[in-house]
């Protein structure tokens, strides 16, 4: 006998502030400072029940600052010295001056959430500017 159908779908169900996306590149590291590169404003966030908390996804691509040895990406609540909620550590693999790189982040925050994630790059040695060239900040309310 074949399986039952599927019956149950999303029709009728307004999802879109359940799942948001950034794509704008704020700024650009300059030296070897943690910079904000992107910054997701949860639309709606005061009318959505968090019922298990807020799943993070961060990406970014970059060219590496002169002198720069290696990168760190966060995501953090609210601004750069808001709750860390995802942190790659230092990644040195691929990470020399004037590269082309991609790295990602992911993580989770278990409490209520807040209502402004965001992307933070750094640069380790960095003696100048690295440049952001895209990026991706995105929350999934569960």
């Amino acid at each position: 006998m074949p399986p039952q159908p599927i019956r149950y779908d999303s029709i009728g169900f307004d999802l879109r502030n359940r799942f948001q996306v950034y794509t704008t590149v704020d700024a650009s590291p300059a030296l070897a400072a943690e910079t904000v590169i992107a910054t997701l404003n949860l639309a709606s966030f005061a009318d959505i029940a968090v019922v298990s908390g807020v799943l993070l996804s961060g990406w970014a691509a970059f060219t590496v600052g002169t002198a720069g040895t290696a990168v760190r990406l966060r995501i953090r609540q609210t601004n750069v010295s808001g709750t860390v909620k995802a942190d790659t550590g230092a990644l040195t693999g691929g990470i020399a001056a004037t590269n082309l790189v991609a790295q990602d982040v992911e993580g989770f925050d278990s409490g209520a959430g807040v209502g402004v994630y965001v992307l933070t790059l750094q640069v380790t040695s960095a003696s100048a500017a690295s440049t952001v060239s895209a990026l991706k900040l995105q929350a999934t309310i569960i």
